[in-house]
């Protein structure tokens, strides 16, 4: 990375090629667009919308982009599905950074439409759960129609009179407060998400190489199968973070989609793999899974660094693989 905090071009950027190109959850003005900011500046990059997450990172694996910046957390939703799916198949990529947007909607339509016309709204999946309690008490009786990201909708009424804007399917939109000048728009409700410090939580994403050094303040990003579906098969796979002194600040399971029942697991470790502790417990998943697959050690957003107990700092790690050494060589007892 450089000095700025943007990531720092890789291999994949094509020879010759003058800024490293980002794709990201478009159109203009979606909470995405803002993480990617926080990356690096359209003056230094090329920004690249697509329609969905699941384009941004294939973009990233046929050669389209050279990087993509996606959500897959949030403080409402938790993981954000399309990421974690994308991630756990196809061609391995890497996270590189991790980046945390504050979000909030605004209710908002085209001029001349007012709140006691609005009956049909769209909205991104996510934005219509953030604000359902606002909804459900503002205008009980409102229709959802699901949107492809958070400015879509605004797009789509941008330019629009009141009377052409219902020939659209719906009357105002969930989009974030940015989205309201910059198409045009007519704000309706403010403020109206139901969690108030609501934050998402974005990655970049990018091809494997080198991983960066740790800084001390590091999060590991690793999709992990089961060895079997007997009961105490978790807990067997937690025993391999738990007695390294590795803390997960995130596990969530996903089906694997061969059968039902059978689900993969997408896990957050505190810590850096060149951590002896976190290096140890991938071993032992390595050694006792079927399926492991390393997403990437990036320093974290909050810059909060790990709790490390007795026993589990990485000198401890190395003086008892020498006292061990010593024994099995009859130098010690």
């Amino acid at each position: 990375m450089s000095e700025s905090g943007a990531v720092t071009p890789g291999p994949a950027t094509p020879a010759g090629a003058d800024r490293p190109r980002y794709a990201y959850l478009g159109p203009a003005g979606t909470f995405t667009e803002a993480a990617l900011r926080q990356v690096v500046s359209p003056q230094d990059a090329q920004y690249l919308p697509q329609t969905d997450v699941a384009a941004a990172i294939g973009a990233v694996r046929s050669g389209e982009a050279d990087y993509a910046v996606v959500a897959i957390e949030s403080t409402v939703e938790g993981g954000v599905t399309a990421t974690l799916d994308s991630l756990a198949g196809g061609s391995p990529l890497v996270l590189l950074r991790e980046v945390l947007v504050p979000v909030q909607f605004t209710l908002a339509a085209a001029p001349g439409v007012t709140l006691a016309e609005v009956r049909r709204i769209s909205a991104h999946p996510h934005a219509w759960v953030q604000c359902r309690r606002w909804l459900a008490h503002h205008l009980p009786r409102v229709v959802h129609v699901p949107a492809t990201s958070n400015t879509a909708p605004a797009a789509l009424l941008a330019g629009r009179a009141a009377q052409a804007a219902a020939d659209l399917g719906f009357d105002a939109a969930l989009v974030p407060p940015t989205a309201v000048d910059t198409y045009g728009l007519v704000p309706l409700a403010v403020d109206v998400a139901d969690n108030a410090t609501a934050v998402t939580r974005f990655v970049v994403v990018g091809h494997p190489g080198e991983v960066p050094p740790p800084t001390g303040a590091d999060k590991t990003t690793l999709v992990v199968h089961l060895p079997d579906n007997e009961a105490g098969a978790l807990l067997a796979m937690l025993e391999q973070f738990a007695v390294r002194g590795v803390n997960l600040s995130r596990i969530e399971s996903r089906p694997i989609g061969d059968a039902l029942g059978r689900y993969s697991f997408s896990i957050d470790a505190e810590g850096h793999i060149t951590d002896e502790r976190v290096g140890e417990a991938i071993m032992g998943l390595h050694r006792r899974c079927p399926h492991v697959r390393f997403l990437g050690s990036y320093p974290r957003a909050d810059a909060v660094a790990p709790t490390v107990h007795v026993g589990t700092a990485d000198a401890d790690f190395v003086t008892a693989r020498e006292w061990l050494r010593a024994v099995r060589g009859g130098r010690a007892t």
